[in-house]
């Protein structure tokens, strides 16, 4: 290799390892943190004298991803309240780096339910399509064995994954009636847009007000939106900001109290799913200033168009 080959190598790997470690650890802080780790690692690793560098980066990755994993059981434990993905934002504007439903935050709970070993074999072999011989090497385990783990967590994924394709266009309308029966304070147009056993998950990590845990059917979640305070006027032009959040078309908004961040998740008959609300400001350090600026969630034609949708 020459003198930057090194790095090279590393680099054409690094968006694969970052999307590896999101779906493993559910931050992209913390993506990003075991990718340097990688990176780390390849550097003090003779990387010259590697034969495979893709296979080795991703093995150390894997590796690294798992022991944060362990490392961090207490914490998930002890976590208050629901515990949601960091959101993973993209700009309208750019061509989607991932497909919707392999980073929706259905997916990703999913995967949180999984222990390490599952997780780390169906990211492995179903997603980034490795053979069994080479995550029997990177786990320390038999091929057998990982078949085994594979087999177990796709019963457990299976039901998490979209059984019909929505395009982007449809979210974007189901997201706007929602932003904007909220900022009505319109009961009726709320309910007409949530599916009857829709879902709404809000992460406030137990540093800002939100639900302890799943609202489960449609009263119940117009019942904690009530409780959460969604009288409030939609914030001052410029609070506003559209963004795909782990897919799907979502909202920014920025009040005095801080950020908050609204996934919408279609159920492929015209209504929504779920709605996932992150407040926990921990999660939202990288959000700030992504996404055009609404005065309004009816401004979303402005900011949203199928060329800008993906």
């Amino acid at each position: 290799m020459t003198a930057d080959g090194p790095l090279a190598a590393f680099e054409a790997q690094r968006p694969r390892l970052t999307r590896l470690a999101y779906r493993m650890l559910g931050s992209v802080a913390e993506a990003e943190d075991a990718v340097q780790d990688a990176w780390l690692r390849w550097r003090g690793a003779g990387s010259g004298e590697i034969a495979e560098p893709a296979a080795w980066l991703v093995r150390t990755t894997t590796r690294l991803c798992l022991d944060r994993l362990r490392a961090d059981k207490a914490r998930r434990a002890a976590y208050r309240g629901p515990w949601l993905p960091e959101p993973l934002i993209e700009e309208l504007t750019e061509d989607p780096l991932e497909r919707a439903e392999e980073v929706s935050v259905a997916f990703l709970l999913a995967l949180e339910r999984l222990s390490p070993l599952e997780r780390a074999v169906f990211l492995l072999h179903d997603v980034f399509d490795a053979d069994y011989g080479a995550i029997a090497e990177t786990l320390g385990r038999t091929e057998a064995a990982c078949r085994q783990l594979a087999t177990r967590a796709r019963e457990h994924v299976k039901d998490a994954r979209p059984r019909y394709s929505v395009p982007q266009e449809e979210v974007a309308r189901l997201a706007v009636a929602f932003m904007d029966a909220a900022r009505r304070n319109d009961v009726a147009a709320l309910a007409g847009v949530l599916a009857q056993d829709a879902v709404l998950i809000s992460d406030g990590g137990g540093k800002k007000r939100a639900a302890l845990r799943p609202m489960v059917g449609r009263d119940d979640v117009l019942a904690l939106m009530r409780g959460l305070g969604w009288r409030r006027p939609w914030p001052d032009s410029g609070a506003v900001r559209l963004a795909r959040i782990n897919g799907y078309l979502g909202a920014i908004i920025e009040t005095d109290d801080g950020l908050t961040t609204l996934a919408f998740e279609p159920d492929g008959q015209g209504k929504l799913a779920a709605v996932y609300i992150v407040s926990n400001p921990e999660k939202l350090a990288g959000v700030a200033g992504a996404g055009p600026h609404l005065t309004s969630p009816t401004d979303v034609g402005e900011g949203y168009s199928e060329g800008g949708g993906g």
